[in-house]
């Protein structure tokens, strides 16, 4: 929670020097890919310009040919014109990081209240053979029973989360021991 005012602030900071910095960003540019020409190794190009004046003679600077071939090395020239917008870009970056650390924040808050709120179960530990397994099976069929029902929502979720550990514990027996697809 002590994040939140601080992406907001880093948010804000970004989107206002986007703004002012809109100018100077490299949203737009042209991108002329020029190949190998004669003794000349191939290069890419890249300047901020106009959409209109998007072509070799106007990218390519200096020019790597002489006066003559000019015409004839920007003829081997591909330029395309490129625009993006760094604001977006900027925005969804802040939004995907803000994710992650929020995830981050939450399974850190779960490592550290877990071990606080969970009681030590003697049914839960994990077993090795079938003996074991199957007295297990048996404690744990009477435990339900002899407890009333769940009072809180933890216990509720609780409950369930040990279904799903038995469930996991059963299907692995399955496969690994008896190989035997699951169907």
């Amino acid at each position: 929670m002590k994040f939140l005012p601080l992406a907001a602030v880093a948010l804000w900071v970004l989107l206002a020097q986007a703004s002012e910095g809109s100018k100077n960003s490299v949203d737009i540019r042209c991108k002329c890919i020029c190949p190998p020409y004669r003794n000349i190794s191939g290069q890419i190009y890249k300047t901020n310009v106009s959409q209109k004046d998007c072509n070799c003679l106007h990218v390519v600077a200096p020019m790597p040919v002489p006066g003559n071939d000019v015409e004839a090395y920007c003829l081997l020239c591909e330029c395309k014109y490129e625009e993006r917008s760094t604001t977006t870009i900027k925005f969804i970056i802040i939004i995907y990081l803000s994710l992650i650390g929020a995830l981050l924040l939450y399974m850190a808050f779960l490592m550290l209240v877990d071990p606080l709120i969970r009681k030590p179960d003697a049914y839960t530990q994990p077993l090795h053979n079938e003996e074991e397994n199957e007295d297990a099976h048996s404690l744990a069929a009477i435990r339900p029973s002899a407890s009333s029902r769940p009072n809180t929502v933890l216990e509720r979720v609780e409950g369930a989360q040990q279904r799903w550990k038995r469930q996991v514990q059963e299907q692995r027996k399955t496969v690994f021991d008896r190989h035997k697809m699951l169907s």
